[in-house]
């Protein structure tokens, strides 16, 4: 079982002035932790003060990146071995904090789950639900909730995927299906999912959401396996085409164009779909010796010049 002071607490913050002290305060009481950092990421209110005042360490971005980019910037600058990410908003609650570090590091990844109605909107939950399952599909394994941002991990293990992980508000998605991926350990927390304590507006436009839902998608199924979805599709397009020209044989002793076409695309989608999958995997190998956040422990020291 982890220790709070192995823990660094990751908080993104943009424009969360009245929400961000009294987070703070209540992540104080949840644990003896390490750290508190918060990442300003180019807010135009004073967030930086507030969580400073609070008694956090802040990293300021100079102007908005994302709450991906924040997140990245949080994981490098954080001092623990273990950390533990929130969002500022005030939708988790630091009680739960415990719950999630205690599988710690017997498990590389310990996400916060939410009941899908107990999530900000109807549809939004029904969304993530959605992609939920989906990515329980191309996994093959289940996934309680893909895009909770309370979660605990060990911060060497989440290094590895910075480069993956978008700096939009898809780095859950992204970060969990990658952990799977590479068959690092993952389990999931029970959490009370509550609404938005801070006085902003979610910084997600509900215009927007449609869009975002199908990038989703779209990347989950390019980076993580796409054979999944390619091969289903290819099958379909087979069968298909050759029933039609078994078919047309029967009537009209002849195979006709379409059926040439169904089986023509099924060969090449089944290829692009190896062709994917290959370059999923080599995604997620192991980068060589030496090439690491540190030095490689193989690797001896070099000699000073005599």
């Amino acid at each position: 079982m982890a220790e709070s002071d192995r823990v660094s607490v990751l908080i993104p913050a943009f424009n969360e002035e009245n929400s961000i002290g009294g987070l703070i305060e209540r992540v104080k009481t949840a644990g003896n932790w390490l750290e508190i950092l918060v990442v300003d990421d180019g807010s135009s209110d004073r967030t930086s003060e507030a969580a400073r005042v609070a008694g956090a360490r802040v990293v300021r971005h100079p102007y908005n990146k994302g709450n991906g980019a924040a997140v990245k910037t949080a994981i490098r600058e954080a001092r623990g071995d273990l950390v533990l990410l929130l969002d500022a908003d005030g939708q988790h609650d630091p009680q739960d904090a415990p719950k999630l570090i205690a599988p710690l590091p017997e498990y590389d990844l310990v996400v916060g789950a939410r009941a899908w109605n107990a999530q900000a909107t109807l549809s939004r939950g029904l969304g993530n639900l959605l992609l939920a399952r989906l990515a329980s599909y191309l996994c093959g394994q289940k996934i309680r909730d893909l895009t909770s941002g309370f979660r605990a991990a060990r911060r060497d293990r989440l290094r590895e995927f910075l480069h993956l992980l978008p700096n939009g508000f898809s780095y859950p998605t992204t970060s969990t299906m990658a952990f799977v991926r590479a068959g690092y350990n993952l389990c999931f927390v029970a959490v009370e999912g509550k609404q938005r304590a801070s006085l902003s507006r979610s910084k997600m436009h509900p215009w927007r959401e449609g869009v975002r839902f199908l990038v989703i998608i779209l990347r989950m199924v390019t980076l993580f396996s796409p054979l999944r979805v390619f091969l289903p599709v290819a099958a379909s397009l087979f069968a298909l085409g050759f029933g039609y020209s078994i078919y047309t044989i029967a009537t009209e002793l002849d195979v006709t164009d379409t059926s040439v076409l169904f089986l023509t695309a099924s060969a090449i989608l089944l290829l692009f779909g190896l062709l994917s999958e290959q370059i999923a995997y080599l995604r997620f190998q192991p980068p060589p010796v030496g090439t690491s956040d540190g030095p490689s422990r193989s690797t001896p020291p070099s000699r000073p010049p005599s």
